[in-house]
């Protein structure tokens, strides 16, 4: 249990390191927050700041979610080969999105969990490939709805709901199912403001 513990925290603070918000500081001496959507995930760095780090910004956090599922887990799992690699895995995963959402470091006000998720569901493919089927369903739904779209979060909100779906579809185990379903929550939790303006013809398209 106190492995458990120290990776989910440890995976926690990987996750909040917010990517946006210092890139934005140290290359254009601009604080996030105060721009755009006001939010310090990758869609916001790349309307406010630009291209190219806002393309850092997304391929960085998609790394935070790699980390704990991939890197940490697999030293938690060598020094404690008692413990079951699926759930120590999702745990991490799971801890190290909540801290990309709710961040330490900016008063728990961080991004909207899309990049970490798709690196917590990387992370897993690289270590069960059986969920390469559930990947390709959940990216293809996402660029699917982007380019007919061209809006990022119900791009974004129809590849978190294909995530679950795609998991009942293809009779994954249970464990991964329920991680799905409650990424899948924080994503569409962290959309709401979104799904208003969508529903009233306000939110914007990114070209």
């Amino acid at each position: 249990m106190l492995w458990i513990i120290l990776g989910a925290v440890i995976s926690y603070l990987v996750g909040s390191i917010p990517t946006a918000y210092i890139l934005g500081r140290l290359i254009k001496h601009k604080d996030l927050r105060q721009f755009g959507s006001h939010n310090v995930g990758a869609t916001n760095a790349f309307r406010v700041l630009g291209k190219g780090i806002g393309m850092a910004v997304l391929c960085i956090d998609i790394t935070k979610g790699i980390i704990p599922v991939v890197l940490i887990s697999d030293y938690i799992i060598l020094k404690n080969n008692a413990l079951s690699g699926e759930v120590l895995r999702i745990i991490l995963g799971v801890a190290g999105t909540c801290g990309h959402n709710w961040t330490v470091f900016l008063d728990f006000k961080g991004g909207k969990g899309v990049a970490v998720t798709f690196g917590v569901l990387i992370g897993l493919v690289i270590k069960y490939s059986s969920l390469r089927i559930v990947f390709a369903c959940v990216l293809g739904a996402w660029i699917i709805s982007f380019f007919i779209s061209r809006m990022v979060s119900l791009a974004s909100i129809l590849g978190s709901l294909t995530f679950p779906v795609s998991m009942i579809l293809f009779k994954e185990q249970r464990a991964f199912l329920i991680m799905s379903i409650v990424l899948s929550a924080f994503i569409i939790y962290r959309h709401k403001p979104n799904i208003q303006r969508i529903l009233t013809g306000k939110e914007p398209r990114l070209f």
